[in-house]
């Protein structure tokens, strides 16, 4: 339990991080600054990185820019002024995607409240270079609630994302101190409404623990997820990026974890991923739809589709 006057709490042993720096990952992350790309990886400080980038061949570009227009009290992303639209982008994390040879990729984004669509085109633009680069790759898409400008949602959904998700961070009575502009109630209505015009596309959200909330207060998050027909939930444990950010008020255990898991899955979330590490795109690749699934294995095995066979499956 956390003490009022402490600047950290000592990590528990669980939470120390294997690095493993082999040439897989240190070629990637070459690639990346070579073409000039941003991964949530990298600037949110992901422990997984080194699993993900040299053991799942999966990975999460973060497109727009390298700077938010927010400034949510537990990211590590830089906050100011942004960046001009690079709409060479989208071709770029397409070829990476195919060099790496990735199965599975998130496309996630720096917020951008100083456009008018959020960025919505960008993102779709994205979604169909790789579609037409890596047919046998199945895309995760990750963006901002967009203030609430569900038009752009079509232009979103337009490339057909295997998974759409947006978090909610937080439970309902953290949300304004921990997350810049966001709303909960809004977060909740954007996946709601992703469900209405794409049903057959699973939906994921994510909660961050240890920012001083209770129990009670994330069964309360994960009913509300369900009401708003949300199909799948990761569960991590928040860690402080820097002094700057907000506190870590508690860690929990691994067993705790595993018990919010159960809890998930017997409310009936279609899959759930909970523990220390965890974080919004761990293990994303496991979470697509059988349909989904089904057409990377059609990819893999060398299958035609609209009468051309298919090279370059990645897999």
């Amino acid at each position: 339990m956390a003490k009022k006057n402490d600047e950290y709490i000592r990590k528990p042993e669980w939470l120390k991080i294997k690095i493993n720096t082999n040439k897989s990952y240190t070629g990637l992350k070459k690639l990346m600054r070579d073409k000039k790309l941003n991964t949530v990886c990298e600037e949110a400080r992901c422990p997984n990185i080194h699993e993900c980038w040299s053991e799942r061949k999966t990975a999460t570009f973060m497109i727009l820019g390298d700077t938010c227009t927010r400034g949510c009290r537990f990211c590590a992303v830089k906050t100011g002024l942004p960046n001009e639209l690079d709409w060479d982008e989208p071709e770029r994390v397409a070829e990476s995607v195919e060099i790496m040879g990735l199965k599975h990729v998130v496309v996630t984004a720096v917020a951008r409240d100083d456009l008018n669509d959020g960025g919505a085109a960008v993102f779709g633009e994205t979604v169909k270079a790789i579609r037409r680069r890596v047919p046998g790759c199945t895309i995760e898409i990750l963006p901002s609630d967009m203030k609430g400008d569900y038009d752009s949602l079509y232009t979103l959904m337009g490339g057909e994302p295997d998974i759409f998700n947006h978090n909610i961070e937080t439970v309902r009575r953290l949300t304004k101190r921990v997350r810049a502009i966001a709303m909960y109630d809004r977060s909740l209505e954007l996946l709601q409404r992703v469900k209405e015009i794409a049903p057959d596309t699973p939906t994921k959200s994510s909660l961050m623990v240890g920012l001083g909330e209770t129990k009670e207060e994330i069964e309360e998050a994960m009913d509300d997820l369900l009401a708003h027909n949300v199909d799948i939930m990761t569960i991590g444990q928040y860690l402080q990026p820097t002094k700057k950010h907000l506190k870590v008020e508690r860690y929990y255990h691994p067993d705790e974890f595993e018990e919010l898991k159960q809890i998930a899955l017997q409310k009936g979330f279609r899959h759930c991923e909970a523990g220390p590490m965890v974080r919004s795109s761990y293990h994303a690749d496991e979470q697509v739809s059988e349909t989904s699934a089904q057409r990377r294995i059609k990819y893999m095995q060398g299958y035609e589709s609209q009468g051309e066979k298919l090279e370059n499956t990645n897999f």
